[in-house]
């Protein structure tokens, strides 16, 4: 398995570590209405789940750029240090949305998108 591949295996559990904090201690915690409680959450907790929404959504166009970059016989070793490029953006991403550091978010936000389109182009 290459290691973009690997990314993507990381990639597509990495949510759930947003998730995790998220609900860390599950102060009043309801599992019979999981969402409804996130949603009136506030503070770094919101924030981990607006994260891990985000991280989502982030990754089908990921998925796809490794995938067809494979089917198409791009170069493995650029490809793969584009996907950890993705891979360290997306947890520097996590890192800035707890930590309430928007314009920093912002910016590794756009070299992980830069990340996956540059993967695009190898093809």
């Amino acid at each position: 398995m290459t290691i973009a591949y690997w990314c993507v295996l990381f990639m597509g559990l990495f949510p759930y570590v947003a998730a995790g904090i998220a609900k860390k201690g599950f102060e009043g915690y309801d599992n019979a209405a999981p969402r409804q409680w996130l949603a009136q959450q506030t503070g770094f907790r919101a924030r981990a789940n607006a994260a891990q929404a985000n991280l989502f959504e982030s990754l089908p166009l990921f998925f796809a750029a490794v995938i067809i970059a494979h089917l198409e016989n791009a170069p493995q070793a650029t490809v793969d240090l584009l996907a950890i490029g993705f891979v360290i953006a997306r947890i520097a991403y996590l890192v800035c949305y707890v930590a309430n550091w928007p314009t920093t978010r912002s910016f590794v936000w756009l070299a992980g998108l830069g990340c996956v389109v540059a993967i695009f182009f190898q093809i």
